[in-house]
């Protein structure tokens, strides 16, 4: 599987997202209506938009990105990897934008469930914050097959378009370390928003980017990445 990829080609990334607010009372007036109106068939029976808000960060219309971290190969076993993180989302995105527009066009950009959360998100984002989107990102006019974006929940579905399998569990069943042994992304909110804490949420989002490449080793039949062959990079 993969027998082709050159991994030296392939940035691995991942982005940890919350609510544009701390609270749905801080949301404008007229984005709780658009709230309620967006999330109504999502909520249970008895759940309001208040008590549903602290889920907003999955939906890029009211949520943000805090941190974007990277990882690129030097070789099959030697991984650098990198974070964008601050409480200015127009920041962090304009310095992500520096490096994509500082690598070939042709990068493959890699992420577990990225075609359906990470690599849209990062589009919409974009777009909001009145940022050009880099070349290996759009896709508009692109035919499929000219589409540089690899995801490897896709790869685990083999075409099983019903199936979702988490990375923690692919991380479990390919004996890789889990990246969820200090916090998950149910829980990023209240990290950022009640702790305050995204140095905390940086390592976790790096472990992410780590754990994807060492399944797309796996997914090649290599060895996965050992904690010294990866360098972190301030």
């Amino acid at each position: 599987m993969l027998q082709q990829l050159d991994l030296q080609n392939v940035l691995v990334l991942d982005i940890e997202t919350v609510p544009q607010f701390s609270s749905f009372d801080e949301l404008p007036e007229n984005l709780q209506k658009l709230w309620d109106l967006k999330t109504r068939f999502q909520r249970k029976e008895q759940e309001t938009p208040d008590d549903f808000y602290q889920r907003a960060g999955i939906w890029a219309e009211f949520g943000k990105i805090i941190c974007i971290s990277v990882g690129i190969f030097k070789n099959n076993q030697s991984f650098r990897v990198k974070s964008f993180y601050s409480h200015d989302e127009n920041e962090l995105l304009a310095d992500f934008i520096k490096l994509l527009n500082s690598q070939p066009a042709q990068l493959i950009l890699c992420a577990h469930n990225g075609k359906e959360f990470d690599f849209p998100y990062l589009c919409r984002r974009m777009l909001i914050n009145n940022l050009e989107i880099p070349a290996q990102l759009n896709i508009a006019g692109k035919k499929p097959w000219e589409i540089n974006h690899l995801d490897t929940m896709e790869l685990w579905k083999f075409g099983d378009y019903k199936n979702y399998t988490s990375l923690n569990l692919l991380a479990a069943i390919f004996n890789i370390p889990t990246p969820k042994d200090d916090i998950d992304g149910s829980i990023v909110g209240s990290v950022y928003w009640l702790e305050n804490d995204l140095e905390r949420i940086r390592i976790y989002c790096q472990k992410d980017v780590i754990t994807t490449a060492r399944l797309l080793q796996r997914f090649k039949g290599l060895p996965f990445l050992t904690d010294e062959q990866i360098t972190f990079i301030d």
